[in-house]
C-alpha cells in the first residue's frame, strides 16, 4: 500500500525560539499586535510504501526519531493517510 506522511516538527515549547521571535518582531514593526506567540518548525511530506497502517507509522516514527527531528530540542506529530 501506498501512504502520505504529513510531518510537523516543532521546537519544545520551553526552549527558546530565536526565528519566530524574529518574525515576531517584524509583525509587531507591521502593525499587527494582536499576534501573541510565533514558533516557526517545519513541514515534511513523504511518500511511502507499507505493508499496512501500521507498518506505515512505525516507518515514519524511526525517520522522524533517527534522522528528520532532534529529539533533544524537537518534537513531531504526523498524519497518514492511504493513497
Amino acid at each position: 500500500m501506498k501512504f502520505t506522511a504529513e510531518i510537523d516538527i516543532m521546537p519544545h515549547a520551553e526552549l527558546l525560539d530565536p526565528q519566530g521571535k524574529a518574525v515576531m518582531l517584524g509583525l509587531e514593526h507591521l502593525g499587527l499586535q494582536q499576534v501573541s506567540d510565533v514558533r516557526i518548525g517545519k513541514h515534511i511530506r513523504l511518500e511511502l510504501e507499507a505493508q499496512d497502517e501500521t507498518a506505515a507509522a512505525q516507518k515514519v516514527e524511526e525517520a522522524c526519531k533517527k534522522l528528520l527531528a532532534n529529539m533533544i530540542m524537537e518534537s513531531f506529530s504526523y498524519r497518514l493517510t492511504a493513497k
